[in-house]
C-alpha cells in the first residue's frame, strides 16, 4: 500500500509534466475531463487534482497506444495506396442518403 501511495503522490506532482508530454493537446484533455479550463489550469498549478480526477486523466492518456496504432495503420495504407479521395467518399456518402432518404 506504501507503495502505490508514493506512486499517486509522484503522479500528482508530477501531472504537470505527464500533461505537457502527452501528445493530446491540452484542450482536449480539459474537455475529455468535464473540468473546466481555469479551474483544471488551477488544479495543475496547485497540484490538486483529486484522485478521482487524475484517473479520469488517465483513462484519457491511456488511449494513447490504441490511437496511435490506428494512426500508424492508417499511414501505412496510404503509403500502400489503400485510401479513398474525398469526393469518392462524398460521392457514397450521397448515394447512401438518397438511398435511405429519397430524391
Amino acid at each position: 500500500m506504501i507503495l502505490e501511495i508514493k506512486n499517486y503522490i509522484k503522479i500528482s506532482n508530477s501531472i504537470d509534466e505527464i500533461l505537457k508530454n502527452s501528445p493530446f493537446k491540452m484542450k482536449y484533455i480539459i474537455e475529455k475531463t468535464g473540468i473546466s479550463e481555469p479551474t483544471f489550469f488551477r488544479k495543475m498549478k496547485e497540484k490538486k487534482f483529486l484522485p478521482e480526477e487524475l484517473l479520469r486523466i488517465a483513462e484519457i492518456i491511456e488511449l494513447q497506444p490504441s490511437f496511435l496504432q490506428s494512426l500508424n495503420d492508417a499511414e501505412k495504407d496510404i503509403d500502400n495506396g489503400i485510401y479513398h479521395s474525398h469526393s469518392e467518399v462524398l460521392k457514397v456518402s450521397e448515394e447512401r442518403f438518397l438511398k435511405k432518404y429519397g430524391n
